[in-house]
């Protein structure tokens, strides 16, 4: 069985977070996506986490999505299995699943999901329960233990009912590693046996465009936790493609595009993988185009600056323009540099000083809902719901509305 291995889309993402959008490049990738799956034959498609940004997408982000999976699953011949991360909203993401069970799309919002037996396109769900299901295609048998994003209150919801007070106040990343060990048990020698997850495991290289706070706290799996008997385990959450230290069946496919600068140093991509019962998954990493790369410009003065602008107008870059100067950098300045280069998406004067250059970053564009989400996250370490955001957004333009 021939499987590609994809995550953290983050359809309706926009650069880092400011106003510049990135349905093009999106588009752009799921175009080459479904030419790679269909040019290497691929047999299922694994997708780990994060199809959205937000857990309210646009609906032009929610149709490129509806839209993929029409042509990804070739009319139900060729099966995706899809699982919630820690951006998506679990209810609205498999909500179209009805829909999508005549296509061989199986989508899981939480750990606790549990899909149907019957018939999903091509392939048969012969057994499921909480957490797994075991598939057959075209005469091969697979187990996948599938953990959509386990956030501290879906992950204590597993165990609500457990009898013994250890496992009840053990770790993070302890309940991971017990929850991974139980659906093991539905491997079995003549099926080919998958994992999927939307974790962190402790130790994996991040970039800006994840949220620090959740990366390196309480929220951190051991390596040594995740299910040894699976031939592959298919991960979401990091957005740099890498294996998992001290293992050699664990990957992280990465996202598809550079979400921040922080992802400029390495290429995109996704991963082919060719499974047999009892034997080594063989992974093949398939590099994906740089549909639109971001760039980092570092003048020694403004001159230089307007200068690289004119050069570079038509180029389809992305843009962050450090500029060194002994004063803050004009409005007029930053009006002629835009109006030369489109794509510019930050204006950064490292001011000089006597003593050392003082680097002074300007603020991006942020949404009151982005701003008091991040802050609401960094104070509870938890994500806020839709109606406490619903009621602070209304006290905010509430106030907006008055007259003082």
């Amino acid at each position: 069985m021939r499987i590609i291995h994809t995550s953290d889309w983050h359809l309706g993402k926009n650069l880092d977070g400011t106003k510049n959008n990135r349905l093009e490049e999106q588009e752009k990738f799921i175009d080459e996506f479904v030419n790679i799956v269909e040019h290497n034959k691929v047999d299922m498609i694994i997708i780990s986490g994060d199809i959205y940004d937000n857990g309210n997408p646009s609906a032009k982000a929610e149709r490129l999505f509806y839209d993929s999976l029409k042509r990804l699953s070739d009319n139900g011949k060729r099966p995706i299995i899809i699982i919630a991360g820690n951006h998506d909203n679990p209810e609205r993401l498999v909500a179209a699943s009805p829909l999508a069970y005549e296509q061989g799309i199986i989508m899981l919002g939480t750990p606790k999901a549990v899909v149907e037996k019957g018939r999903y396109g091509s392939c048969e769900v012969l057994d499921s329960g909480e957490g797994y299901l075991e598939i057959e295609l075209r005469g091969e048998k697979a187990v996948i233990i599938a953990i959509a994003y386990p956030s501290e209150k879906r992950l204590n919801e597993i165990f609500i009912d457990e009898d013994d007070e250890h496992t009840r106040q053990s770790t993070y990343s302890d309940k991971i590693g017990k929850l991974f060990d139980e659906l093991s048990l539905k491997y079995r020698e003549d099926t080919i046996n998958i994992a999927v997850s939307h974790i962190f495991v402790r130790g994996g290289a991040i970039s800006d465009s994840e949220r620090n706070i959740e990366l390196g706290g309480s929220l951190a799996v051991d390596a040594e936790k995740l299910p040894k008997k699976a031939q592959y385990v298919a991960l979401g959450h990091l957005h740099k493609p890498q294996k998992v230290k001290g293992t050699d069946n664990a990957y992280y496919s990465g996202s598809p595009i550079q979400y921040s600068k922080s992802e400029i140093g390495y290429a995109k991509c996704v991963f082919q993988v060719d499974l047999k019962q009892g034997e080594p998954a063989k992974i093949e990493k398939i590099l994906l185009s740089n549909y639109k790369p971001i760039e980092v410009w570092k003048c020694e003065n403004i001159d230089e600056a307007i200068e690289m602008c004119k050069e570079n107008k038509d180029r389809h870059v992305w843009v962050y323009l450090e500029i060194k100067t002994e004063e803050y950098i004009s409005q007029e300045y930053i009006k002629e540099m835009n109006e030369l280069k489109k794509d510019i998406v930050e204006i950064i004067p490292v001011i000089q000083s006597k003593e050392e250059d003082v680097r002074i970053e300007t603020l991006k564009e942020k949404s009151m809902k982005e701003l008091f989400r991040e802050f609401y996250f960094a104070q509870r370490g938890v994500e806020i719901d839709d109606e406490l955001m619903d009621m602070f957004l209304a006290i905010v333009n509430d106030e907006d509305n008055h007259d003082f």
